[in-house]
């Protein structure tokens, strides 16, 4: 009796489970064949948009170096600075001729002054007013001379700073503290901050290359787990060791190794295929299955897997090789 009661129960469980699964919604997908791109691996290399060098805009001896290789920079942030002994020297030798010029503009000013009364009065003649004009106008335009003179060397301090061509990363630097550097040598190359990819392409897919193609990085090549995607901004018409350079650009791009190698597929024609996100796919001992059907009344088909295909559209698509025809309704196991 006990045995009985254990099998109707079990029995019970199954047409309960049976009804559940019957009830419960499940996803269906209709298969239809699309034109996909037959793919190529290429492999590419992470570059900035220009490297450019920050100068030294005088010559000198390098006092302070404030930055190291990986170190992000902005526009106008000061990297070192240069000085030079002889401008100090120069700049206490103008000080001094400054000060000799001020007091001589000064006597002529008091000349001037004490000529101009007596000539009012009538002791002197116009002439000595004019003479003492003369001198003081001289003077003044010595000292303006010389301090313009000086404001020229102040310029050549400021100068010693070496600044920041652009925002960046620092990627080698040319010079350390002590170094001897003269005007145009460079301190540090700098990589601006946007970042793209350059394909080299073998020749045979020249043709099929062009610009606003798409391209796409497999997720772990990048640390992610999604795919990117991208768009080619330039093919240049330059072959060189048998391939053809082009720029990329991909959103999300690392912004810190230059030269990291990454393996990009592009596009090298098209062909039909179908392609389904790879949840409806289950694996049991090898073998691959896919549920054709009406949810409740589907049955398990093997299919060959092919190598994903994933799209912005269908982020986990995946190439099917064989076992699937137009038409056919897939259920998500």
């Amino acid at each position: 009796m006990q045995m009985r009661d254990w099998t109707m129960s079990g029995a019970l469980a199954a047409i309960l489970l049976g009804v559940a699964a019957t009830q419960a919604p499940a996803d269906s997908l209709a298969v239809a064949a699309r034109t996909i791109a037959d793919e190529k691996a290429v492999f590419a290399t992470v570059e900035s948009v220009s490297v450019v060098p920050a100068r030294a805009r005088i010559g000198g001896t390098v006092i302070t170096l404030k930055v190291r290789e990986g170190d992000s920079v902005s526009r106008g942030q000061e990297i070192a600075t240069i000085g030079d002994d002889k401008l100090a020297l120069q700049m206490r030798s103008l000080d001094a001729q400054i000060e000799a010029l001020q007091a001589q503009a000064g006597q002529a000013q008091i000349d001037f002054d004490r000529i101009n009364g007596l000539v009012e009065r009538g002791t002197l003649p116009r002439v000595k007013l004019d003479e003492a004009r003369t001198a003081l106008n001289v003077a003044e335009n010595g000292l303006r001379a010389k301090t313009a003179e000086r404001a020229v060397v102040q310029q050549q301090f400021k100068e010693g700073q070496v600044l920041a061509p652009d925002d960046g990363r620092v990627l080698k630097k040319m010079v350390t503290v002590g170094s001897v550097v003269l005007p145009g040598d460079p301190v540090v190359s700098v990589a601006q901050q946007h970042y793209k990819l350059r394909l080299r392409v073998p020749e045979r897919h020249a043709r099929l290359l062009k610009q606003g193609d798409r391209l796409r990085i497999d997720g772990a090549e990048v640390g992610d787990l999604a795919a990117k995607f991208g768009t080619i901004d330039l093919v240049y018409p330059l072959i060189e060791d048998g391939r053809v350079v082009a720029d990329a650009t991909v959103e999300g791009l690392g912004q810190y190794f230059v030269g990291d190698r990454l393996r990009v597929w592009i596009a090298g024609g098209e062909r039909p295929a179908f392609v389904i996100p790879s949840r409806y796919v289950r694996t049991e001992f090898g073998i691959d299955y896919v549920r054709l059907g009406e949810p409740g009344k589907a049955i398990a088909v093997p299919v060959q897997r092919g190598r994903e295909h994933p799209s912005p559209d269908m982020p986990d698509g995946l190439e099917i090789l064989s076992g699937l025809r137009n038409g056919d309704r897939l259920v998500q196991p």
